[in-house]
């Protein structure tokens, strides 16, 4: 087992880590669209039909031949023969040509012969069979074209994707009632010391209530994954081994938290040495908060051994925790993380070669900027990631950061 504190940058851990682990074997099942908000794309969906499939007007107007408007205007007008209406839900029996027109509706079907369209606003009927057109269209003006929003055949959402509201409507609007999507991982989360009590509980002196069990199983959820609690595990090696094994049978990556420090009472390391090959590969990661942690595979499961400070243990939980269920899900690692930039509001110290990371909250300004204030405190203060609206990363090649500096501050 590598000694603790033989430190190493956080992205060479991570690294270390994937190396060790085999590819995923992606597990699918299929589900209602309507269901699949926040769910992962399993195969790459391709358009069955064009959409859409026919010539549709964006307004309400009359269909046209737009040469027949070139030059008209409020003082000279183009007049028009009105030949009918174009029936909602159906194809339109009638055919446009030159010097005729017809009543259209929003998501109607374009008539034969016509290529634009002129809004109502800008006709005026004159006897029952003629129309005034105040204002040119050119060719395609107001009308979508057959495969203007999706070609037939085209890749409408990568394998990998996340299925967001506007997926579920572009799904329904092809057709796909269902989707095949990549089955949530599990991840076992075990929370280990004798001074930990369930959250219900009232703590007695020295005791805590349990935090991370539940930040880290919801920051797992929000990735995709199924968090899987295996609740409080006493200071003993032997609780700490059937806990690891029984999570690790059932799971596809495991978290342990507290237990990872250099304290004698700590086992995380050694059960995870215990518990399959290769063990152990980091302990202890160049980075503030969170420089305890753990990173070991068990015959093939990453297990992690994360600090008992809440603002630590969430913190790597984004650095590490979060790239690990990406692959389970089939994604890529690396993700793009919404952030802003804003102006640094005071001075933050940062020691080189370490990577630190700073909650920061954001203070819109009157010119629609942001301030970026850092929240200092202690890594076993949850608060100050309560009061965060972001994450500030400091790189291990900066001694710090000035007052007055434009910094990107990642959204969590």
């Amino acid at each position: 087992m590598p000694e603790f504190l033989t430190l190493l940058p956080p992205q060479e851990s991570l690294d270390k880590l994937l190396r060790n682990i085999p590819d995923p074997k992606l597990a699918t099942e299929t589900i209602d669209t309507i269901s699949a908000i926040g769910r992962v794309i399993a195969t790459d969906l391709l358009a069955p039909h064009a959409l859409p499939e026919f010539p549709r007007s964006t307004v309400d107007g009359f269909a046209v031949k737009a040469a027949d408007t070139y030059g008209a205007s409020d003082s000279l007008p183009a007049y028009l023969n009105l030949i009918g209406e174009c029936p909602m839900g159906a194809t339109p029996d009638l055919v446009i040509k030159p010097t005729t027109t017809a009543i259209i509706h929003t998501g109607g079907m374009l008539p034969e012969g016509a290529d634009a369209v002129v809004m109502l606003e800008y006709t005026q009927q004159t006897v029952d069979d003629e129309m005034e057109i105040l204002r040119a269209v050119a060719d395609g003006e107001n009308v979508i074209n057959i495969g203007e929003d999706v070609a037939e055949g085209a890749l409408i959402k990568p394998k990998g994707s996340v299925i967001r509201p506007a997926e579920v409507g572009g799904l329904m609007a092809l057709g796909f009632t269902q989707v095949e999507v990549a089955v949530r991982p599990k991840v076992g989360i075990i929370s280990s010391g004798d001074e930990v009590i369930h959250p219900a509980e009232r703590p007695q002196p020295g005791q805590v209530r349990d935090i991370n069990s539940y930040t880290l199983a919801s920051l797992v959820e929000k990735t995709g994954g199924e968090a899987v609690r295996y609740g409080i595990v006493a200071d003993k090696m032997d609780a700490m081994l059937v806990a690891i094994a029984k999570a690790l049978a059932e799971c596809e990556m495991v978290l342990i938290t507290a237990g990872s420090s250099a304290s004698a009472r700590d086992m995380t390391a050694a059960a995870i040495d215990q518990l399959g090959e290769p063990g152990v590969l980091v302990h202890g990661v160049n980075t503030r908060p969170g420089k305890p942690t753990i990173l070991g595979v068990c015959d093939g499961k990453a297990v992690i051994g994360l600090p008992g400070n809440p603002v630590s243990a969430l913190v790597n939980g984004y650095v590490f925790v979060v790239p690990l269920v990406r692959r389970l899900l089939g994604q890529s690692v690396e993700m793009v993380q919404p952030s802003v930039r804003a102006k640094l509001t005071v001075n933050i110290p940062s020691q080189a070669g370490r990577e630190d990371w700073i909650p920061i909250k954001l203070t819109e300004t009157a010119e629609k900027s942001y301030l970026a204030k850092p929240i200092f405190g202690k890594s076993n203060l949850i608060f100050t990631l309560v009061g965060a609206d972001g994450l500030l990363k400091i790189a291990p090649d900066a001694t710090g950061l000035s007052a007055g500096e434009m910094v990107e501050v990642l959204l969590v």
